[in-house]
């Protein structure tokens, strides 16, 4: 008997979604089947995104697998009918996406173009550092902050990263814990987050961190909106503690017309644009741990539930 895939995501994602599936899966696991709508008994993988219409995974007590489309999961995590293997999607598109995001704002914000495009007064010749001369903290090492450390470092900036936990053996220089994080911030520069939200990182740049940055250093978030104490980044952004932020992501999206983010010389707000997953790579990633779920192989980018992420 074929085993069926359930394309749980929601109508809307089917049109742009479909085709990429099926020929994915036909290539991968041949004998799985793509559905639309099935009784839950008969599932065995569901293909998900946050904000679908199923929310109660319970019934589904065949499901090997929920694979995620979107990289967070914080949408998901807590629900407490999950008890299938959740995995998170790491997508070559999505990663090569944030890659040039980030090294696209890291080297606006290290020219110093904002000045020039923006038409300021006078012929000041500021001549910026050598990016080997510029530190660089990349919150975050897990595959997008690893991909943008490494992409800074091919460009030659004095990049060093930080992650909750201990990593080693990594080519960039890591660091982890609060001793960790402080010593990191007080140096740098420019600050990249691109960590998950949990419980753990929520408003982790809070006033007291964001105090230990250089004056006017500058922020970048591709990450998740809560990484940032709203309140505390404006207030540092009105003392000049922060010289500009560049923000992609909030904790309300769209983000209000009348949110202050909107309306301060300060601020660059991007609408989310930074890294997307891209349908027809997504797919292959999809399909791939289908054909491992089918064989009963190891799945890729499991979620650890009890950590969230």
């Amino acid at each position: 008997m074929s085993a069926v895939a359930l394309f749980g995501a929601g109508a809307s994602l089917w049109p742009e979604y479909e085709k990429h599936l099926r020929q994915a899966i036909q290539a991968a696991a041949p004998d799985v089947q793509l559905v639309t709508e099935a009784a839950p008994e008969t599932v065995d993988f569901i293909i998900y995104a946050p904000g679908s219409p199923l929310q109660d995974f319970s019934p589904y007590t065949k499901c090997k697998a929920v694979l995620n489309l979107w990289a967070g999961v914080e949408r998901i995590v807590g629900n407490p009918t999950l008890t299938q293997p959740l995995c998170r999607m790491v997508d070559p598109g999505l990663t090569e996406g944030m890659v040039e995001y980030v090294t696209g704002h890291v080297l606006r914000h290290h020219l110093g173009m904002d000045r020039y495009i923006l038409g300021a007064p006078g012929w000041n010749q500021i001549v910026p550092p050598l990016a080997r001369e510029r530190p660089v903290a990349v919150l975050g090492l897990g595959e997008l902050g690893l991909a943008c450390a490494r992409a800074l470092k091919g460009l030659n900036f004095a990049v060093e990263g930080w992650s909750r936990s201990e990593k080693a053996g990594l080519d960039i220089p890591a660091h982890h814990g609060e001793a960790g994080l402080e010593a990191l911030l007080r140096r740098a520069e420019i600050v990249v987050t691109l960590l998950p939200r949990t419980a753990e990182t929520e408003n982790l740049l809070n006033a007291t961190r964001l105090g230990w940055l250089p004056k006017g250093a500058a922020l970048i978030n591709p990450g998740r909106g809560p990484l940032i104490d709203d309140d505390a980044l404006l207030a540092a952004l009105d003392s000049g503690q922060v010289g500009h932020a560049t923000l992609d992501v909030f904790r309300v999206e769209p983000l209000p017309e009348d949110h202050p983010f909107r309306h301060h010389p300060r601020v660059t707000v991007t609408p989310h644009i930074a890294a997307d997953t891209r349908a027809s790579s997504a797919a292959r990633v999809i399909a791939e741990n289908i054909r491992r779920g089918v064989a009963g192989e190891a799945l890729l980018h499991q979620v650890d539930l009890r950590r969230g992420y």
